[in-house]
């Protein structure tokens, strides 16, 4: 037993948990018995104990969303960040990424986030531990060509978890990112569906395959499980070795 953990059961919040890695990360999560609640705007899984139609990027939704969750469980020990999105089609490279696809990558990936951090802190801090997880990518490490918007989101994604790291280990909480590289996921299908672009992005990756969600639910559960206590401000990479060429 970790010092400071509760005899009871962990609640967890996961946003974006409706599908894709979320999806698979509230499944893993509940079946580690953690009480999970989802904030998302679609459908989620029916593994969440508690499910709320929450706007990430909206700090009225959010607050109020995490106010919830305190007042259904009476207690915050995972946050995860997973909620995400990379953009249309348009958001390419700088000068020609519009500033409206811009601002909302900018709005999710990072606001979102921020905001979702900001509202589990108090009861964190009062609890006297917890732990933030939030999804970025290698995008966040290694810059995607023609993908100025999402690049620049998930870089500061990995930072803002260090700072987070920097700023609260003295409180008992911790943070660390987890950095996938391509993941079959309702947000890549228009890629991996088609047999070339497939081929181009499985050329790239050592193991020769693009991950499963599942397999990045995996690195979330081991992460909020605690079994890695010393653990913070780290970016744990699941590329199948696409950054190691």
């Amino acid at each position: 037993m970790v010092t400071g953990q509760p005899d009871t059961a962990r609640v967890a919040i996961v946003t974006g948990g409706a599908s894709g890695i979320g999806r698979a990360t509230v499944a893993r999560l509940a079946a580690d018995g953690f009480l999970v609640a989802v904030l998302d705007l679609g459908e989620t899984a029916s593994e969440a104990k508690l499910a709320l139609r929450t706007d990430v990027t909206d700090p009225s939704e959010v607050e109020r969303a995490i106010g919830r969750v305190v007042e259904a469980f009476g207690r915050i020990d995972v946050l995860v960040n997973n909620a995400g999105i990379s953009g249309s089609a348009a958001a390419t490279v700088c000068h020609q990424t519009p500033v409206d696809d811009w601002d909302r990558v900018q709005a999710v990936n990072v606001r979102g986030p921020f905001l979702c951090t900001r509202a589990v802190l108090p009861t964190m801090l009062a609890q006297g531990n917890g732990h933030v997880i939030t999804v970025a990518s290698i995008a966040g490490l290694v810059a995607f060509p023609g993908r100025c918007a999402y690049t620049a989101s998930k870089g500061a994604a990995v930072m803002f978890t260090k700072s987070l790291a920097v700023d609260y280990a003295a409180t008992g909480i911790r943070a660390n990112a987890v950095c996938p590289g391509m993941v079959e996921t309702p947000m890549t299908r228009w890629r991996l569906d088609q047999p070339e672009l497939r081929a181009q992005v499985e050329s790239k990756i050592p193991l020769g395959r693009v991950a499963q969600p599942e397999e990045v639910a995996e690195a979330i559960a081991l992460l909020a499980s605690d079994r890695l206590v010393y653990l913070t401000g780290h970016a744990l990479v699941l590329d199948g070795g696409w950054t190691a060429l």
